[in-house]
């Protein structure tokens, strides 16, 4: 019998393919982990409207199905019901845009499924393109912002080259007041200070009574880094960064493009008696 309980999936590049496509022997072998009494858990920075679609596909909705979004922020069923969540504030936001708008970098923030976008001297927001089934909404201000609503998180989403120009000039007070980190080649997030996929998987799992060393974690990129850090047994895909299979306990012989997913649940979950 497998001593995993729980195996948390990053989407991008890990579980997707190039095209966002879940490959067939991804989708058995993720079949074959439930018939093996393996909790099934995505973990993500989307939100649940993004990926409702994928949840049906994979046969993941339902009472006793949970998932990561927001990079932690939110730990909820798959049905919607929240078990615990974390947000920016307001004052908060207006500081990124703040920092952000020096840098001439565009900045969206998210509350549950819908997106407010500023663009910024110019430069607009390439979110929409990254991530269509979200709603967007383009602001002018800051004030145009809702009050009332819930902010989940802050992405620049811009060009990679003049994102990855930009990071650096990023001030170390920021990084001291938030999780800023990659989470693909042209988006940058922005999370309250101590949370991420790490801080999510640790609250599901106690809420569901399992241990880390009971999880197996698979990611690619730098917000799965505390997560395949955590974990019982952290997996970077063979596509991943350097800095993601430098903290992995293996590295998959195969990538995304290839259903290094499938390979990963085969050798270490599949194939324990």
């Amino acid at each position: 019998m497998t001593r995993f309980k729980l195996l948390a999936l990053d989407l991008d590049n890990t579980l997707f393919d190039s095209q966002k496509r879940v490959s067939l022997e991804n989708k058995k072998a993720l079949f074959a982990a439930r018939d093996k009494g393996i909790k099934v858990v995505l973990t993500t920075g989307r939100p649940l409207k993004a990926i409702d679609y994928l949840l049906k596909e994979l046969d993941l909705l339902g009472e006793d199905n949970y998932l990561i979004t927001f990079n932690g922020g939110l730990v909820q069923k798959t049905n919607g019901q929240v078990i615990d969540k974390s947000a920016l504030t307001r004052q908060e936001v207006s500081l990124i845009r703040e920092e952000m708008e020096k840098l001439s970098l565009p900045v969206d923030i998210l509350s549950d499924g819908t997106v407010y976008s500023l663009s910024s001297r110019g430069n607009h927001s390439l979110y929409h393109q990254a991530n269509p089934r979200l709603h967007f909404r383009e602001i002018s201000d800051l004030s145009d912002l809702p009050q009332d609503i819930v902010y989940n998180k802050a992405v620049i989403v811009f060009e990679p080259d003049f994102l990855d120009q930009q990071i650096p000039k990023i001030p170390a007070s920021l990084h001291r007041q938030f999780e800023i980190f990659k989470s693909r080649e042209l988006i940058l997030e922005v999370m309250p200070k101590g949370v991420h996929k790490a801080v999510g998987l640790n609250l599901l799992c106690q809420h569901l009574g399992i241990s880390r060393s009971q999880v197996m974690a698979m990611g690619d990129e730098e917000n799965d880094l505390t997560m395949l850090e955590w974990a019982g047994l952290g997996i970077a895909m063979k596509n991943a960064s350097d800095k993601i299979k430098q903290v992995a306990d293996a590295v998959t012989e195969k990538d995304n493009n290839d259903s290094g997913v499938a390979w990963a649940i085969e050798k270490y979950i599949l194939s324990e008696d």
